[in-house]
């Protein structure tokens, strides 16, 4: 049993989480092995993220304090809570959870916010699927230079002709 001390200190430090983050996937967790959510944790802190587990009151109270409102009460999501910080890339904690929800079925995306704004589990899912920032400016670049590329080929294969011809014709 908690302390009301300990209750102040874990909701403090969700207060904290919740100010600097840019985006919070709600996790069930409900039987998942320790082993598999520290494996999550590590992952999570690689892409700068961060897991944390708490109780759903002192989760309510947080966002409460934080004026981030779900659309419904958090006592109704299934099972046991934990929320997944992203904190420098919007997609980076969603992809991350969604990966090990692949490896481990047990973990389940129930929701979260980007940006301040809601979005189900269903658009989660789908935002994590996105690719990632780099790697849609790199398709972006790709699509940008292609035309150039092409056209550089093609006076290079005009001139590659014109010179076969010519060293054929010196013959």
């Amino acid at each position: 049993m908690l302390t009301k001390i300990q209750k102040q200190k874990i909701v403090e430090s969700l207060k904290e989480k919740i100010a600097k983050q840019k985006a919070m996937i709600f996790v069930d967790f409900t039987g998942v092995k320790v082993k598999d959510i520290e494996m999550l944790r590590k992952k999570l802190k690689a892409g700068d993220s961060e897991l944390k587990a708490a109780k759903k009151t002192l989760i309510r109270v947080a966002l409460k304090d934080s004026k981030i409102s779900l659309p419904q009460d958090i006592k109704s999501l299934p099972g046991e809570i934990a929320l997944a910080f992203g904190y420098n890339d919007e997609t980076a904690a969603a992809k991350t959870v969604y990966r090990a929800s692949k490896e481990n079925p047990a973990f389940k995306i129930l929701g979260g916010f980007v940006d301040n704004k809601f979005f189900e589990a269903v658009e989660m899912i789908e935002l994590a699927q996105l690719p990632s920032k780099e790697e849609l400016l790199a398709r972006l670049l790709g699509s940008i230079s292609a035309p150039v590329s092409n056209f550089v080929y093609v006076l290079q294969a005009n001139i590659k002709g014109l010179l076969y011809i010519l060293a054929n014709a010196k013959t």
